[in-house]
C-alpha cells in the first residue's frame, strides 16, 4: 500500500517550500495538482519532473475512488494546491477522508498557510481564535454572520478583492462600524500590505484604493465585558413586568 502525502507549497514567495516538500514532491509516483499550469512553474523552478494530474473541486468527486485505488495498489502520490496547504479552502477534505477510512496513511506536511502570519501580524489576540474562510456569498451569509456578533476569539476570513469593501461594510453593520481588523494582502509577496484599523475606516481606506491579490480579513473578537452587558440586557428584559405578563 502506498501513502498519501498533503503538501503546503508557497502563497507567494516561491522561497517558503520547504527541503522537506521539495524531497516528496521528488520521490512520489504521482502529484495531483489544483492547477496544473500553475503548479508546474513551481515545480520548475525546484527540478522536480513527476508525473502531475489535475485534482480540483470541479472533478474530486469522480477522480477520488480512482486515486484511491492506485495508493491501495502501491503508489504514493502527493496532493498540492495553487498555494497554501490543501484542505484549507481549497480541495483535499475529501481525498483525506476516503483515505482515512480506507486505512490508507496520511501525512501531511508543516508549511505555508495565509491566515497565519496574517494573523499574527493583525496585533489580535491569537492564542485562541475562530476560522471561518470563505463566507457564503449569498445564500445563509446573514445568518452566519448574525451568529457570529457574540464571537469572543478573533475571527478570521479569507476574501475576494471584488468583494472586499462590501464585505468589510456587512461586518460594520454586524459587528459595529468602531470593531478593530486588519486586512493582510499579497501575504508573502512583494507588495504585501497590512491595513490595519476600524471596520470602517479601513472599509472607507479601500473604497478609494482599489485592492489587488489574495486577502485575509481579521477581525477583533467581541469584548467579553460587551458580551456580558448583552446578557444582563437579556436577563432584565426575561425579568421585566411585560415579560411576565406574556407568559400569564
Amino acid at each position: 500500500m502506498g501513502k498519501l502525502y498533503i503538501v503546503p507549497t508557497p502563497v507567494g514567495n516561491l522561497e517558503d517550500m520547504t527541503f522537506r516538500a521539495v524531497n516528496v514532491l521528488k520521490s512520489v509516483d504521482l502529484i495531483l495538482a489544483e492547477d496544473t499550469r500553475t503548479s508546474s512553474v513551481l515545480l520548475k523552478h525546484y527540478d522536480i519532473h513527476g508525473r502531475l494530474e489535475s485534482h480540483h473541486k470541479f472533478n474530486e468527486h469522480k477522480t477520488v475512488s480512482v486515486i484511491k485505488e492506485r495508493i491501495l495498489a502501491g503508489m504514493d502520490v502527493a496532493l498540492i494546491s495553487d498555494a497554501g496547504t490543501p484542505g484549507i479552502s481549497d480541495p483535499g477534505f475529501l481525498l483525506v477522508r476516503t483515505c482515512v477510512e480506507e486505512g490508507i496513511e496520511v501525512e501531511t506536511l508543516p508549511g505555508a498557510t495565509a491566515f497565519v502570519p496574517a494573523l499574527v501580524s493583525s496585533g489580535y489576540p491569537c492564542d485562541r481564535f475562530c476560522f471561518e474562510g470563505f463566507l457564503p456569498v449569498k445564500k445563509g451569509r446573514q445568518t452566519r454572520l448574525s451568529e457570529l456578533e457574540s464571537e469572543t476569539r478573533t475571527m478570521i476570513f479569507y476574501e475576494s478583492p471584488y468583494r472586499l469593501v462590501k464585505t468589510l461594510e456587512q461586518f460594520a453593520e454586524h459587528f459595529g462600524p468602531e470593531r478593530g481588523c486588519s486586512v493582510a494582502r499579497e501575504i508573502s509577496k512583494k507588495f504585501e500590505e497590512h491595513r490595519r484599523g476600524t471596520l470602517r475606516d479601513v472599509a472607507q481606506w479601500y473604497a478609494a484604493h482599489e485592492p489587488k491579490g489574495e486577502i485575509v480579513i481579521i477581525v477583533e473578537g467581541t469584548p467579553e465585558r460587551e458580551k456580558a452587558k448583552e446578557k444582563d440586557k437579556w436577563k432584565k428584559e426575561e425579568k421585566s413586568p411585560e415579560a411576565m405578563d406574556a407568559t400569564d
